[in-house]
């Protein structure tokens, strides 16, 4: 793209991110980004309260200092309780405490947690409320611009005028509504259209918030765009799915930052990283090679390296070593293919 194309606006901006995603933005695939990106902010998968109450507290929230900045995500409505694990996470050493307000699914659902709270505004400014006195890490609000037949400018300004009052400055938007009954998770991320337009009001509303736009952002040249109404921009899935090429595309576009580490090296930090989670951790290979398997997207020789990561990990006794592996893999690969 025509970086000239970006405007002083954009290159200012200070925030662009990678979402929360379950079973995807775990500790490993953080670190992971952070060696391609250091200027992206990275946010954990949601943690629900309860496992931070009542289950393996450290398995859930460590991290490597490499991730910061790093946001925590909670799942949850009791206000005592998000208060509590708020609290717990400021002492881990978070930079940010988000509320999810934005899960569509049933399981969720269930508890209390994700989109079905955008129906319970005044519950959910009790819990920032609670977060804030808590704490003096920053408290965010993660949203939808509506659910279900609540789909309307005024129902979502009524939202983001109670977390104000309670005291968030800063709210992402999923400008996209949430079916709370009758689709998946995975057609919540698609079926219900996108509305920019509905969010920017938002933010022309409360020129004073921080407003974050979030929602089938899959390029630097559209985070740019964004980033002339919002004041952040949130990436999801291609993120995951394209990690070399776009997050080196907004570290240049964005952040201007000219300094890139190439996919080679970006494979062999990794390594002793492997190491040392299985030396401190016990965590198997797999674990985390699963994350950089599209390390090389759209590059010759990528199916080689895809192939060997979806193979060699899942042997008895693999660890580090099949990173090596893999590499020769896509180099042999990458050999024949220019021969």
């Amino acid at each position: 793209m025509n970086t000239a194309n970006v405007t002083e606006t954009a290159q200012k901006a200070k925030t662009v991110s990678i979402a929360p995603m379950m079973d995807w933005t775990d500790r490993h695939f953080r670190y992971f980004a952070r060696l391609i990106s250091p200027n992206v902010r990275l946010y954990t998968e949601m943690v629900t309260v309860g496992a931070i109450l009542h289950g393996d507290r450290d398995r859930f929230l460590r991290f490597d200092k490499a991730e910061h900045p790093i946001a925590l995500q909670l799942g949850g409505s009791d206000p005592a309780n998000l208060a509590a694990c708020a609290k717990i996470g400021e002492d881990y050493g978070y930079d940010e405490i988000n509320l999810n307000c934005g899960c569509p699914s049933d399981r969720v659902q269930r508890g209390m947690i994700g989109a079905c709270l955008m129906g319970e505004p005044a519950l959910v400014a009790e819990g920032v409320a609670a977060m804030k006195n808590a704490v003096k890490t920053p408290v965010t609000v993660k949203c939808r611009i509506g659910i279900d037949e609540q789909d309307s400018e005024e129902f979502l300004n009524t939202f983001i005028e109670s977390v104000k009052r309670a005291g968030c400055e800063t709210i992402i938007i999923h400008a996209r509504k949430a079916w709370l009954q009758g689709l998946s998770p995975k057609e919540n991320r698609t079926k219900p259209p996108i509305n920019y337009a509905r969010a920017g009001k938002m933010k022309a509303a409360h020129p004073e918030l921080n407003i974050i736009i979030n929602g089938d952002i899959k390029t630097a040249q559209e985070t740019a765009s964004h980033l002339e109404i919002f004041d952040g921009v949130m990436i999801g899935r291609e993120a995951y799915q394209n990690p070399f090429d776009l997050l080196t595309e907004i570290e240049r576009v964005i952040f201007r930052n000219e300094v890139e580490m190439p996919r080679e090296e970006i494979a062999r930090a990794m390594i002793p990283y492997i190491k040392e989670q299985a030396e401190k951790y016990g965590t198997p290979a797999k674990s985390i090679t699963r994350h950089i398997i599209n390390l090389y997207q759209s590059v010759p020789g990528a199916r080689l390296w895809r192939q060997a990561l979806s193979t060699l990990p899942h042997k008895p006794g693999a660890d580090e070593t099949v990173i090596e592996a893999a590499l020769e893999a896509y180099e042999s690969a990458r050999r024949k293919s220019a021969a």
